[in-house]
């Protein structure tokens, strides 16, 4: 399969994947929210925003190029109703996702727009990751009270 190829089905994966990852952060937000810890639930809200803007970004850019999107089923993914449980289970996303995602950014080069889409949405699931990766951090220095009682 060429690159070109191999890019069109990972724009197309990522629509699939981000579009239930959006709701599934949409749902942790509200969850959190209604535990309440609003400062975390209303971060997670506008990261499901960010997401559907991006997969927005991807369908448009597909049939830029003609690609016959799909609306494909995801198999279920976790809720958690623990907080700690929910950002180590984001965080194992976050890196796996970028190491997937680094894979069809080199392989967009040749085509400088899906090339700045892939890169800046890779961008952002990198800050996504660091900041989880922070929290984790601030929990270990301050406390996870100290760092819940931060978040409401």
């Amino acid at each position: 399969m060429g690159n070109k190829q191999e890019v069109l089905m990972g724009m197309q994966e990522i629509i699939t994947g981000l579009s239930q990852q959006a709701i599934g952060h949409e749902m942790h937000a509200r969850i959190f929210i209604s535990q309440g810890f609003n400062k975390l639930g209303e971060k997670y809200l506008l990261h499901a925003k960010e997401e559907r803007e991006y997969v927005s970004k991807f369908i448009d850019r597909l049939l830029d190029l003609d690609f016959k999107i799909k609306n494909e089923a995801q198999k279920e993914s976790p809720i958690y109703y623990d907080i700690v449980e929910f950002l180590k289970y984001d965080l194992e996303i976050s890196v796996n996702g970028l190491a997937w995602l680094k894979n069809i950014v080199e392989k967009a080069r040749d085509d400088y727009k899906s090339f700045n889409i892939l890169s800046d949405y890779y961008q952002d699931e990198d800050e996504d990751k660091n900041w989880i990766q922070q929290q984790f951090d601030l929990i270990e220095k301050i406390g996870l009270q100290n760092w819940l009682f931060a978040q409401i």
